[in-house]
């Protein structure tokens, strides 16, 4: 089972731009943490979410 912002996922071995594409996250809107590390995001479609894993993906706001 994977983590994903506190949600457990069922899914096993998917690829983390896989995910972020099929939910509707724009990869260069956010920032995404790895089992407690940030991940580059030239990583995020070589990195298959495996069971255990915690990610917490932040979206970035604009503000003043």
């Amino acid at each position: 089972m994977i983590c994903i912002n506190g949600e457990k996922i069922e899914k096993d071995k998917i690829v983390l731009s896989s995910y972020l594409e099929e939910n509707g996250i724009n990869p260069q809107r956010i920032a995404v943490e790895l089992n407690g590390e940030i991940l580059p995001k030239s990583q995020y479609s070589n990195t298959a979410l495996k069971d255990g894993d915690v990610v917490e993906i932040v979206n970035f706001v604009g503000g003043g």
